[in-house]
């Protein structure tokens, strides 16, 4: 159902990733949106729990956009602290 409502042109695809483990887990989202965006002219991508991020995990090519260049860029998303 979302590669239906993805695969219209004037759709934006929003790809989620969470920070918090490895950030390899959300790649299926990311292929998905390359087979549906070759060029990454129509997707953003949000990478979510920066700040439960585990000791050797960095985010910081991601959200310069140098890991997976896409042209909407991306976005991190901190929780309020308790």
């Amino acid at each position: 159902m979302a590669q239906r409502y993805a695969s219209d042109f004037r759709t934006i695809i929003l790809v989620l990733l969470e920070a918090n483990c490895n950030m390899n887990g959300g790649r299926d989202a990311m292929n998905m949106s390359r087979q549906l965006d070759p060029k990454g002219v129509r997707t953003i991508g949000v990478i979510t729990k920066i700040d439960l991020m585990d000791r050797g995990t960095n985010a910081k090519r991601c959200l310069m956009n140098q890991d997976v260049g896409i042209r909407l860029g991306w976005v991190g998303v901190k929780n309020r602290s308790q």
